[in-house]
Parts: structure tokens; C-alpha cells; sequence
């Protein structure tokens, strides 16, 4: 016979607790006699330490929570009509100042009005806001957002 080849079972039949003197584990089954932890229901809570502040509450609270989602920035209708003519997309919006750099998604919000034919290249806008792009002859194209390359993260 070999080791691999032994019909035992892997489970235990679990000791009865309180059947009788002769069981083993009766009478008071193995709690002891009286106290809080012999009784059912019996015990405290988890870290409690006996009324002393237990030692979770001691630990100072981490301060706030940070949020890894990339911020969008937005662009309003209204400072559009200083690139008219012009493709609007985040590098050139990002060499006017209006966006931190190139590399963030910008969406285009309806405020102020396009009086100047604009093509805006940007990752999103609002319905109204390419309503009001179309009414002045221009057009919006959604584009992906533009993403570094080795070399730039390096040097940040």
C-alpha cells in the first residue's frame, strides 16, 4: 500500500459539547465554571480592551481622500474666437495659456457666443456647444486624448 493510495477522509467529526459526563466535554463543556465567556452570548466585542480606549480609536484618522482620476479641463464657446480660422486642439490651446498643457482632456462647454468660423479637434464638447460651433460655420471633431511619449515623462 502506498501513501497515495490511503482511504482515509479528511474531516473530523467535531467533539459534542454538553452531552454527559462520559462524553468528555459535558456539564459546562469546556467553558469553566461562571464568568461572562461561559455564558451564551457571552464576551465582548471585538476590540474592546476592558473601558480603555482600545487602540484603533488611539491611531490617528488618515486626512481625506484622493481621487487618481485625471481632471478634464474645460474650454468655453466664448474664448473661441480668438483662434478664428484656426484648429483648435489642445496643443494650441495649451501654447494660449487656456489649458494647463497639452496632454489633458479638454471638453467644450456652451458659454458666450462663436461668432468666427472655428474647426475645434478636442476630446469632447456639450450638445450646445457644437450647436453653437456648426451655427458659425465651423465644425467639431472629437479626437482621443494625446498621450507623452518616453522621452517627456522622463524629464517631469
Amino acid at each position: 500500500m502506498k501513501y497515495n493510495e490511503l482511504n482515509i477522509s479528511s474531516h473530523k467529526n467535531p467533539k459534542r459539547a454538553g452531552r454527559g459526563i462520559s462524553a468528555g466535554r459535558g456539564k459546562t463543556a469546556g467553558r469553566g465554571t461562571k464568568g461572562q465567556n461561559s455564558r451564551t452570548g457571552g464576551g465582548t466585542r471585538p476590540g474592546f480592551e476592558g473601558g480603555q480606549t482600545p487602540l484603533i480609536q488611539q491611531i490617528p484618522k488618515l486626512p481625506g481622500f484622493t481621487s487618481h482620476r485625471p481632471k478634464v479641463e474645460n474650454i468655453y464657446t466664448g474664448q473661441l474666437d480668438q483662434f478664428a480660422g484656426k484648429t483648435v486642439d489642445t496643443v494650441v490651446l495649451s501654447e494660449s495659456g487656456l489649458i494647463s498643457n497639452p496632454y489633458v482632456k479638454v471638453k467644450l462647454i456652451a458659454k458666450g457666443d462663436v461668432t468666427k468660423k472655428v474647426t475645434v479637434r478636442l476630446q469632447g464638447a456639450s450638445e450646445n456647444a457644437i450647436a453653437a460651433v456648426q451655427k458659425a460655420g465651423g465644425s467639431f471633431t472629437a479626437t482621443p486624448q494625446l498621450g507623452r511619449t518616453a522621452k517627456e515623462k522622463s524629464t517631469k
